[in-house]
């Protein structure tokens, strides 16, 4: 599950974009503790409460919640209602206005809550930490609810916003959790580097080792759902140097016959070898370009001789 909030300063536009969607039939109002039903008249008790802290610029929370598919499906409007304010209360809105709405108008089945910052004993809900509290209450609610865990714990670095939009737009995971979940369950079968390379080609993923000429692997890059890898992008624990030391009796000379090579490790060498040419080459210049300067110098000499001698009557 993604949760994307915004803090903003205006209740009557975010209500309006959410009712519009219910005009046509493409929303629901899932839950409200609000006793108005018009976007105008809703606006007017939300402001009712936020004069309580007048100063208060942004008072608007909106929050919304998204799933992936095959989660979406198998809960009921009450599920998502239960969901919603559970969200609300671990970020603080245990007492505030606020109304769910359900989105029916794409595929993925997903929630808008909006909400007031100010409660209604006039403190405030803090913004602060927003994101990484929600992460953490995120997390817990997958399991209470029994949902795919998109980020997995100890084991997964954080969704780029590229990966959450991308998920937003289809319900898919994201493919580099789905690699990181093959690679750490092939890892954890106490296999050797050979096996290892064979069992993840049988689930889809091409493994490429990074190897010098003299076959010295330093390391390890995966191309998974026509996407490139290194390992370390993947996970910060699926670099070349942990997951051999997770192989079942590694030996760097032994081994490294059994992989593939990749050009990148090739071009590396090579380049480090042509960087030594070119050091040689440029040293070649500078003798060459001393012995010109040098030349010059001697003619310039010369000619100044000559010069002199013309200027005496006499022969050069």
């Amino acid at each position: 599950m993604i949760a994307k909030q915004i803090i903003g300063k205006d209740f009557f536009g975010v209500l309006l974009y959410n009712q519009k969607k219910v005009d046509r039939g493409e929303a629901i109002v899932l839950d409200s503790n609000l006793s108005a039903h018009s976007v105008v008249k809703q606006t007017k008790e939300f402001n009712v409460i936020r004069q309580l802290k007048p100063n208060l610029s942004r008072a608007v929370y909106h929050v919304s919640l998204n799933l992936p598919y095959s989660d979406s499906e198998k809960l009921s409007n009450e599920d998502f209602a239960s969901l919603n304010r559970d969200f609300l209360e671990g970020m603080g809105f245990d007492d505030n206005q606020y109304v769910i709405f359900l989105h029916r108008d794409t595929n993925l089945l997903h929630t808008h809550v909006v909400a007031n910052r100010v409660k209604y004993d006039g403190n405030v809900v803090s913004d602060s930490q927003n994101y990484k509290r929600s992460e953490a209450l995120v997390r817990r609610l997958e399991l209470k609810y029994n949902l795919t865990e998109l980020l997995l714990k100890d084991e997964s670095n954080v969704l780029s916003k590229g990966e959450i939009e991308k998920c937003l737009r289809t319900g898919d995971v994201p493919a580099r959790l789905e690699l990181q979940n093959i690679i750490f369950e092939t890892l954890n079968a106490n296999i050797n580097l050979e096996l290892f390379i064979k069992k993840l080609k049988e689930r889809g993923v091409d493994t490429k080792l990074n190897q010098s000429t003299t076959g010295y692997i330093s390391g390890i890059s995966f191309l998974y759902k026509e996407i490139p890898y290194k390992g370390s992008d993947v996970h910060k624990k699926i670099s070349w140097q942990n997951i051999k030391s997770k192989l079942n009796n590694y030996e760097q000379i032994r081994d490294h016959s059994t992989v593939p090579e990749i050009d990148a490790g090739i071009r590396a060498s090579k380049e480090n070898a042509i960087g030594v040419e070119n050091t040689d080459t440029r040293g070649d210049e500078n003798k060459h370009r001393q012995s010109s300067n040098h030349r010059q110098e001697v003619n310039q000499t010369i000619g100044k001789k000559i010069e002199s001698k013309l200027k005496k009557g006499l022969k050069p």
